[in-house]
Formats: C-alpha cells, sequence, structure tokens
C-alpha cells in the first residue's frame, strides 16, 4: 500500500511540474486568426485610422458659416464742455451695428464637397496601406510555414542518416566495412547538423518577423501558425485578374477621386474669385434727432481679380492628377502582369517536382543505400543519392514558399485575394 502510494505521489508531482508548461503552450494559430490580430493590433493602422477621422473633421471646419460681426459706438462725448448749460455727454451718439458676410455661389458647399473628396482619398490610402501590410503579413505567414517545413526535413534528414550509421556501425563492428569509410559518413553527418540548426534559427527569425507585425509579445518559442504548405496548378486568367485589378485597387481609386477633387478644387476657385456682399443693420440714438436705424450693404470693388493665381493653379492641378491617374492604371498592370507571371512560371517548376522529381530521388537514394548495403555501389554513389535527394526535397519545398509569396503578390497586385 505504502509503494502504491508512493507511485500515485510521484505521478502527481510530475504532473504538476508539467502543468505550467502545458498550459503556456499555444494553440497554432491559422492564417484567418493571424489576419484579425493584425488588423486589431498594428499599430500602422491604426494610425491610418486616425488620419480618416481628422479628415472628417476637417469636413466639419469646411462647412462652417462666416460668423456675424458686432460693432458698438459710442461718440461726440465732450469732456470739456463749454459751459454750464451741457454736460460731457449732452451730444453722446451711441450706435449698435450687426454686420454679416454672404457667401455666393456656393463656396461652402464647394468647400464641403472638396472636404468629402479629401476624405475619400484617405479612406483609399488607408485601403491600399492595408493591402501592402497584409502582403507583409502573408510573406511574414509564408515564411514560418517554409521554415517549419524545413526544419521538419532537416530533422528526417537527420534521423535518416542516423539510422544509416547505426546500421553500418553493426557492419563496422562485424567487419563488413572499412574504418575509414565509417570515418567519412560520421564526418558527412556535419552537413545535416549544420542543416538543422540553420532551420532551427531561419524559423525563430521568421516568427519574430510575424509577431512584430501583428504587435504581439508573446514569446517566440510560444507562438506558432499552421495552414496548408502547397501549391495549385490553377490560376485565374491575366484578363480575369487585370480587370479586377481595375475595379479593385485602393490606390487606383484614390487617384481617380482625386482627379474629382481637383475639378472640385477649380470650381471652389472660381468661386473663391467672386464678391461677397456684406449685410448690415444698425440702430443708434442721435440726440437732434433721437433713436433711429439703418441698413447697410457692403460689396468689394473688384478692380484687382486676386485669384487669378490660383484658378490658373486648380486647372493646371487637374492636368497633373489626370496624368498621375493614367500612371497608376499603367502600374497596376504591369503590377499584375508581374505577379501572374512569376505565379504561372513557379508552377511550371513545381509540378515536375511533385509529378517526378520527388520520388525519382526517394527511389535512387533507397535502391543506392541498398546496393551499398550489399557491396554493389560505392560510398561515394551513396554520399551523391543523399545529397541529391536532400537538393530535391529542400528545392521543393523552397519553389512552395515562393509559390506562396508569388500567389499573396498577385492578390496584392490585384487589390483582393483571388488565390486562397
Amino acid at each position: 500500500m505504502g509503494r502504491v502510494s508512493w507511485y500515485l505521489g510521484f505521478g502527481m508531482l510530475l504532473a504538476i511540474a508539467s502543468f505550467p508548461r502545458v498550459c503556456s503552450a499555444q494553440t497554432p494559430l491559422s492564417w484567418e486568426e493571424v489576419r484579425l490580430r493584425f488588423e486589431t493590433n498594428n499599430p500602422n493602422l491604426h494610425a491610418g485610422q486616425l488620419g480618416i477621422d481628422e479628415s472628417k473633421a476637417n469636413e466639419i471646419s469646411a462647412y462652417l458659416r462666416p460668423n456675424p460681426t458686432a460693432t458698438i459706438l459710442a461718440d461726440q462725448i465732450d469732456p470739456f464742455p463749454g459751459g454750464p448749460s451741457h454736460g460731457p455727454f449732452s451730444f453722446l451718439l451711441a450706435s449698435a451695428t450687426v454686420s454679416y458676410l454672404h457667401e455666393r455661389r456656393h463656396k461652402r458647399e464647394l468647400r464641403l464637397e472638396s472636404a468629402k473628396e479629401a476624405t475619400g482619398i484617405a479612406v483609399s490610402g488607408q485601403a491600399d496601406l492595408d493591402r501592402t501590410l497584409l502582403f507583409e503579413l502573408r510573406s511574414a505567414f509564408v515564411q514560418v510555414l517554409q521554415a517549419k517545413a524545413v526544419l521538419q526535413l532537416a530533422k528526417d534528414n537527420l534521423d535518416y542518416y542516423d539510422h544509416f550509421l547505426d546500421l553500418n556501425r553493426e557492419r563496422l563492428k562485424a567487419g563488413g566495412m572499412a574504418k575509414v569509410d565509417m570515418q567519412r559518413l560520421e564526418l558527412q553527418r556535419v552537413q545535416y547538423e549544420s542543416d538543422l540548426q540553420t532551420a532551427e534559427v531561419n524559423l525563430i527569425t521568421a516568427k519574430v518577423q510575424l509577431l512584430m507585425l501583428i504587435n504581439d509579445g508573446t514569446h517566440v518559442d510560444q507562438f506558432d501558425v499552421s495552414g496548408p504548405f502547397d501549391f495549385a496548378n490553377r490560376i485565374p486568367s491575366r484578363d480575369e485578374v487585370r480587370q479586377t485589378a481595375l475595379d479593385t485597387r485602393p490606390d487606383l481609386r484614390a487617384a481617380l477621386q482625386a482627379v474629382t477633387k481637383a475639378q472640385t478644387d477649380h470650381k471652389l476657385a472660381i468661386a473663391d474669385g467672386s464678391t461677397d456682399p456684406t449685410f448690415g443693420l444698425d440702430v443708434g440714438r442721435n440726440p437732434p434727432i433721437d433713436q433711429y436705424f439703418g441698413v447697410s450693404v457692403s460689396v468689394p470693388l473688384r478692380i484687382f481679380d486676386r485669384n487669378q493665381g490660383e484658378k490658373l493653379r486648380t486647372k493646371i492641378d487637374i492636368d497633373r492628377n489626370q496624368r498621375l491617374m493614367d500612371a497608376a492604371k499603367a502600374q497596376v498592370l504591369s503590377d499584375v502582369d508581374t505577379a501572374h507571371a512569376t505565379l504561372n512560371s513557379t508552377i511550371l517548376l513545381l509540378q515536375p517536382y511533385k509529378d517526378h522529381y520527388l520520388q525519382e530521388a526517394t527511389e535512387v537514394r533507397d535502391s543506392v543505400q541498398f546496393a551499398y548495403e550489399h557491396g554493389a555501389s560505392s560510398l561515394l554513389d551513396y554520399l551523391n543519392a543523399q545529397s541529391d535527394y536532400r537538393n530535391v526535397q529542400l528545392g521543393y519545398l523552397n519553389l512552395v514558399g515562393s509559390y506562396l509569396t508569388a500567389a499573396s503578390n498577385l492578390n496584392m497586385a490585384v487589390g483582393r485575394e483571388v488565390i486562397p
């Protein structure tokens, strides 16, 4: 009974000791979860949203009316009276005037329209920022998946080679191979150890980059992601993604909005060149006449047009923004064509790997190993076959990573996800 209690107590201690480690392990995050954290925590996105709020605040200022002006006048005060018949305020002239500037030619409405169009440009700019940062996020996510796959390959290669070394140590003990051959095999293990260490460092680096983008303080050892690390050999046609990009790209939409805003600003410059009357109402007291009131209208004389430069500038700005829109459209099409060609080329390279090269590399390695173990092949042949297997497997993983990065690049070029 005492022995059973001791075992139970020891088991509980082990469970308690391992409990914090188990609790600290985090469930691997999917791409959707990583993207959600990015949209929630990334400070650059938050700063961009605040810029939109600032632009909306400018809309309030743009639509403000001019304040009326109030003037109070006290005149004809005589501090030195000429005789006792009247005091210093006997001839006091008191008046109050209220005036208001009336803006003509829809100046307020045009200012508000221009401010709203500036907000639209800010919204499109924020969407373009999100598009760019999302590409960086997706690339960092792919880098983690690729680093995990390469690390697993390095572990598998090392385990396979260690198993092969164990078999040959038995052969050495049995006198079935030379000691120098065994030493050469053991020296070759350094390459696989180096691959493993490099893969571990690359995985940590990729995780750190991804954590920075989602602004997450999780320790790198407790952070992990999961997702498919493979490729699909079907992509949308070039004409299809071209049209989608023209309809979707936020930077192209911002360029078009800039043209519209320039046209509104030109209308506003013309309206600002018109004269605005000031209407006034005054009431007062004049001792000879007693109380009175009056009205006035004040109109600036446009002897000199002080807005000619602004009219010309805004007219030129329309042409400039139209040229920028044409350049943005050309850039969009160039981005799409380049990304589509890169993705298509990567698929053409990947398909033979999946259809032939991976299986052939495995078959060649296993065949040469079998022949070497039975004396029908040299040690150099086996080492070359093992090296070829390693290079083919690593090349395939790197190409899959290139495919996923190229797919993300095409999504960024189009402006939305066309390759899942």
